[in-house]
């Protein structure tokens, strides 16, 4: 059974009172707005220094593009493995919550160690390894959390909820650095110092406000290594799990993209941080009607979508736009891309796996497009080296062009008798 067949909702499902009698975003719940508030504040202080890091490493450490795209994928890819035993922990004690807690915590102290970091390009690294430790640690069980805290029925509108206070901190974080920047007279330390305090207080509205589960029922089954290998066993999972390494192949990172904006239109290095802002602007303005749009009319096509404008997106970098209309163009294409994919897939992928192995299977996922990214941003390095940033972005758009086609066939209901849908039971 092709997973087409329970994206979509159908004429059969009974109405609930929860959906009649609440309308609009109440439906998705106070924990969800409570994850996102967290993931709101976290990412303000993320993108405070993420915003500067592909422009201080290249143009200001003079790293390779190659060198870079290896720091790229490893920021990315190299704790993909972590997911997994973030998922499976989270699982196996079903408290999601402290799981996800240790890795907020994580990330926020890693942004004091950047401090005594300098600019070695070393520790840099060592202590961006640690930060991404923590998101990797968190991410399952935090997905995992939204989707047992909406009804079924909602959960494209709980994700864009969700992704877009989340783009909220990312649209916030570059500003802020900015003006803490301009208030402590360009000091590095005091955006570091401000950074770890904004992560610190999003440590704490987890703690004080987000609830483990929606409810206390008592676990009926025990997780063990076994459960989840027959996870792969499940017909659905495995082409779920092959278009999102597919679909994590075709994506070359934010940081190729901004620089190659930079270097096409001579951008100074004090605005380098805005080109994340107004991809995180279209992100949050589009990620909750994109993802109510994606539980009305069906999650794959919103995805597809969004990886048809990422393709759009390197086709532009070196097309015959210019100036403003390029900028524009290329990160409203962008914002829509991440308000189509990232929470929709979740959303997509979520009532495919069991829920006692959902954090595990969402994990699993998520791990699968880590490395398939890790390995991407490595080899468009390599492109870029080798040829040119002009080749190596026409490669990129030829390999999204793929991984659309391949995900469609892998995952479009192809069967004679398309009006029957059958439940999947992984």
């Amino acid at each position: 059974m092709y997973l087409s067949s329970i994206d979509r909702p159908t004429a059969d499902d009974p109405p609930s009172a929860e959906h009649s009698g609440r309308r609009g975003l109440a439906v998705v719940g106070g924990n969800v707005f409570a994850l996102g508030t967290v993931s709101l504040v976290t990412d303000i202080s993320t993108e405070m220094v993420a915003a500067i890091l592909p422009a201080y490493l290249v143009l200001g450490l003079s790293l390779s593009p190659l060198a870079y795209g290896m720091i790229d994928g490893i920021y990315t890819g190299a704790t993909a493995v972590l997911r997994l035993v973030g998922g499976y922990v989270a699982d196996r004690i079903r408290k999601p919550k402290w799981v996800a807690g240790t890795g907020y915590a994580m990330s926020a102290v890693a942004k004091l160690g950047l401090l005594a970091a300098g600019r070695s390009a070393g520790a840099i690294g060592l202590v961006i390894a640690v930060d991404r430790t923590g998101k990797g640690l968190r991410t399952a069980p935090r997905d995992a959390l939204i989707t047992l805290s909406a009804p079924p029925h909602a959960l494209g509108r709980a994700f864009g909820v969700h992704r877009a206070m989340d783009s909220v901190g990312a649209f916030l974080g570059p500003l802020v650095a900015l003006a803490v920047l301009a208030a402590a007279g360009q000091a590095l330390d005091a955006v570091l110092v401000t950074s770890f305090c904004v992560a610190a207080i999003g440590v704490l509205i987890l703690v004080l406000f987000v609830r483990d589960r929606r409810d206390d029922r008592p676990a009926t089954t025990t997780v063990s290594p076994r459960d989840v290998a027959e996870l792969l066993r499940a017909a659905p999972v495995r082409r779920l799990l092959l278009a999102a390494c597919l679909l994590g192949f075709a994506v070359i990172g934010d940081g190729f993209v901004y620089l190659l904006l930079q270097r096409r239109e001579d951008i100074a290095l004090g605005w380098f941080p805005l080109l994340a802002v107004g991809t995180s602007l279209t992100y949050l303005l589009l990620a909750i009607p994109i993802g109510a749009l994606a539980d009305r009319i069906g999650r794959l096509p919103i995805v597809l979508a969004g990886y048809a404008a990422l393709c759009a997106v390197y086709l532009l970098l070196f097309g015959p736009l210019h100036g403003w209309p390029l900028l524009a163009a290329a990160l409203v294409l962008y914002g829509f891309f991440y308000a189509a994919t990232d929470g929709v897939l979740m959303a997509l992928a979520a009532p495919v796996l069991p829920e006692h192995l959902r954090t595990t299977g969402i994990a699993l996922i998520q791990t699968g497009q880590a490395l398939a990214y890790l390995t991407s941003s490595v080899l468009f390095g390599l492109a870029w080296q080798l040829w040119s940033p002009a080749t190596a972005s026409r490669i990129a758009a030829a390999v999204a062009v793929l991984a659309v086609v391949a995900t469609a066939f892998l995952l479009i209901n192809r069967s004679t008798n398309t009006n029957t849908d059958t439940e999947v039971t992984p």
